[in-house]
């Protein structure tokens, strides 16, 4: 964690320039602020006031943590939303609070489990801003009347006009260590248009900086680090709960069908994974695929997980055309993950798939992860991953 001395270094001015934060452009505006409760929505509040917004603090009630004082989950309880008043309250704006907890169970809880219980790797945070926070939110901030809605993602855009063929482009934060670009690539042209991402020009070390120059309450608050509606248990017990027949034990085998051991449910098992697989072997297994109406969990070499090709649905593009010719790009495959040389042929307009293919060894990918198409630190869009074909089936 950053200390009070290396705060001091920073040049807190200097972070406040429009080159840093987005422009002055708020004079007669309104912005509604996400607030988590967390440094980065409470900075986010902060910029957007200090570039002349009317700003309005909104705390989203997503899930009810079963804990009584609601702390195993810090970003979802009631302690968040007092955090997020307290920073409000401290910096001059008004905070309103908004119940989507039915919104979030539909749209992110339910799907979590579905897609665990059927041996693919959802994202949560991605189906969360895509089914919740871009959608329902944008829509509440508009019903307020205001100009735009701020969140404290560490992503940039920039705004183009789309009226003379210049799209607003999704880029990737100056941070490569906090950049959540992978997570926002469902964005749409319309949605560019209204958010606003103030902490994309910063790295953290210099959102925590501000927070303590304008003494936030939240300045030194720790970040969460787990799912927020998960908390500090493991998600097989949380899926478990909602869908006892995903843990039921079964057979460990290699790719040819030996059998080699035995699995508590397959849920506690995610495709790459090699720690905790309870299985002696002299060379490390990594788990290759899950196979869930079988009930096991084959493993074998790391050149037998990486990916040759995959194909992927529900893609979109950001920039809102869809491609008539297949390109070559950079593709991420996990959230903050590295990026690998790949080429893209998207399949007939208004299909929403495409197929990904590699030069050589490949990441290794799992169904249900997303695909993110990246030329630089431009995000052109992505997908859902369908299927994935390694070189030793």
């Amino acid at each position: 964690m950053q200390t009070s001395a290396d705060s001091a270094a920073i040049d807190i001015a200097a972070l406040l320039a429009d080159g840093r934060i987005g422009p002055r452009d708020g004079l007669g505006k309104t912005c509604v602020v996400a607030m988590s409760g967390g440094v980065d929505s409470a900075v986010t509040a902060l910029l957007m006031r200090e570039r002349g917004y009317r700003v309005v603090g909104i705390n989203l009630r997503l899930f009810s943590p079963e804990d009584e004082d609601h702390r195993a989950n810090p970003c979802c309880g009631i302690p968040a939303m007092d955090d997020a008043r307290r920073t409000c309250a401290r910096i001059g704006v008004p905070f309103y609070a908004l119940n989507m907890e039915v919104e979030f169970g539909e749209a992110v809880i339910g799907k979590f489990v579905d897609e665990y219980a059927n041996g693919r790797t959802p994202n949560p945070c991605l189906e969360c801003n895509r089914g919740v926070k871009f959608r329902h939110l944008v829509e509440r901030a508009k019903a307020l009347g205001a100009d735009c809605l701020a969140t404290g993602h560490y992503a940039r855009i920039a705004h183009g006009d789309p009226a003379s063929g210049q799209p607003h482009r999704l880029l990737r934060a100056i941070d490569p260590l906090k950049d959540q670009s992978y997570v926002l690539h469902t964005l749409t042209q319309e949605q560019l248009s209204y958010l606003r991402f103030p902490l994309g020009g910063l790295r953290k070390t210099e959102t925590r900086a501000l927070a303590r120059a304008f003494d936030l309450p939240v300045a030194d608050k720790p970040e969460s680090q787990e799912i927020c509606f998960v908390g500090n248990r493991s998600y097989a017990d949380f899926v478990a709960a909602r869908r006892p027949d995903a843990v039921r034990p079964g057979e460990v085998v290699t790719a040819d069908g030996t059998v080699i051991g035995a699995h508590k449910g397959f849920v506690h098992h995610t495709v790459g994974q090699r720690r905790g697989l309870g299985i002696a072997a002299k060379e490390p297994l990594y788990v290759l695929r899950l196979e869930p109406v079988a009930n096991r969990v084959v493993v074998g070499a790391r050149e037998q997980a990486a990916a040759v090709s995959l194909a992927a649905g529900e893609v979109a593009f950001t920039g809102g055309v869809w491609p008539e010719q297949g390109f070559t790009c950079e593709i991420m495959v996990r959230y903050r993950g590295q990026l690998a040389g790949a080429a893209v042929l998207p399949g007939p307009a208004g299909s929403g798939t495409a197929a990904v293919s590699f030069d050589g060894s490949g990441p290794i990918a799992s169904p249900g992860q997303a695909v993110v198409f990246y030329r630089g630190d431009e995000v052109l869009g992505g997908g859902t991953i369908s299927h994935v074909e390694t070189a030793i089936p």
